[in-house]
């Protein structure tokens, strides 16, 4: 394993990564580090070709030791698709949609569950908690039930009822809040608390593992084309973690000299009903302030205060990229315009990643010809009610 060490981006402090670990002293998440001049003398990109098409392609980047405690249900190589018409319709011919719909439980939840779950099983984790908005806890719960480990979910009424469903079946115990995930938050710090450490926060980035998990997206899209990277990725971004994997992707492959200096513009899409990282963003803020009364139909999008707000906007700074909010009726429209453009029902948030694609090009920022990838977050068939067919005539 080339794992050496945890490190804080805030207060540059560095952790030991052979116990568990949660957050830094100073209330920072930790990032995942590795010896990465050995892993290119390891490895070169020409090898993956020859690895099963899964995530763990790339396991000298991944920070599993021992290939007993991988926990996989085949996740992850999910396919990059041109959308040629509406890609065109809108001034983007170069238009791809990276679709994470089919990935185990249906959504790029299970990257980090698979990854996240495989770690604290090494290390020894008897029982997980987290909140979700969804498909992070019925991930995680699929996931700790294949390596063995209890999980206790926590999540909102208004959450996705397959969601709910899906941590049932897997044996997970399920709690629901009337409230959003911040509720689901402090009901879960009371759990642990209580349980005197024989239960393990794997809340969004309160453990670094999940984040190296959905770091693999950006791996894969730069594989797919050909190791170029594409001038724009936009992401849909609740918790942000995978916006923060796929930029610490993209730095990893920078220093191991597998891609060139230049970097893609990162896009943070959120929606006009909760959107702290877009109003940070506008106002040069290094940190968001909480969302009051929170509410969009891309539910997995609905976080009034992500824990990750710095590293967020440090990655979309970084990166040269953007935060666009969108409206829940255009993301709807263009949802629907998708699927009968191209084929494809996405997650709504994927939708609002075309709504701000869309957007973005009208305004200018994205450029003719320029490359430009979307992020499709989860299946289309988890979120029955956005499409709406009341309207469909019954025969008689």
């Amino acid at each position: 394993m080339y794992l050496t060490h945890l490190d804080c981006p805030r207060c540059g402090r560095e952790h030991p990564a052979d116990r568990l670990q949660n957050l830094c002293g100073c209330g920072s998440p930790l990032l995942a580090r590795y010896d990465l001049p050995a892993v290119a003398k390891a490895v070169t990109p020409e090898r993956f070709p020859l690895r099963p098409a899964d995530l763990w392609r790339y396991r000298e980047l991944l920070p599993v030791g021992d290939p007993r405690h991988v926990t996989t249900l085949g996740e992850g190589w999910t396919p990059l698709l041109r959308a040629p018409a509406y890609g065109t319709e809108i001034g983007i011919t170069d238009l791809l949609v990276k679709d994470e719909g089919l990935i185990p439980t249906g959504s790029f939840k299970a990257r980090g569950a698979a990854v996240g779950v495989s770690r604290a099983r090494e290390l020894g984790v008897e029982r997980i908690a987290m909140p979700t908005n969804g498909n992070a806890g019925s991930a995680w719960a699929t996931y700790a039930a294949r390596a063995g480990i209890g999980a206790t979910i926590v999540m909102p009424l208004e959450a996705p009822g397959i969601c709910r469903r899906e941590c049932v079946a897997a044996g997970a115990d399920l709690r629901l809040v009337d409230g959003l995930i911040s509720d689901a938050g402090r009901r879960v710090a009371e759990l642990i608390a209580e349980s005197k450490g024989t239960i393990f926060d794997a809340g969004t980035l309160r453990e670094p593992y999940r984040l190296e998990g959905k770091k693999t997206m950006g791996y894969e899209i730069v594989e797919q084309l050909g190791w170029q990277i594409p001038d724009v990725i936009i992401y849909p971004t609740g918790g942000g973690v995978g916006l923060i994997g796929i930029h610490k992707a993209m730095h990893e492959l920078r220093e191991l000299g597998w891609i060139g200096d230049k970097l893609p513009r990162l896009v943070a899409v959120q929606s006009t009903g909760c959107a702290p990282i877009v109003r940070a963003f506008a106002a040069g803020a290094d940190r968001a302030e909480p969302w009051e009364d929170a509410h969009t139909v891309a539910f997995g999008i609905t976080v009034p205060a992500p824990l990750a707000d710095e590293l967020i906007l440090a990655a979309l700074r970084e990166s040269s990229g953007t935060a666009v909010a969108v409206d829940d009726a255009d993301l709807l429209a263009d949802l629907r315009e998708f699927a009968g453009r191209e084929g494809l029902l996405l997650c709504p948030e994927g939708a609002a990643c075309l709504t701000a694609a869309r957007h973005l090009r009208a305004g200018g920022w994205i450029r003719a010809g320029e490359r430009v990838v979307v992020l499709n977050t989860g299946a289309g068939l988890k979120y029955p009610d956005t499409v709406d067919v009341s309207g469909v005539p019954v025969l008689s």
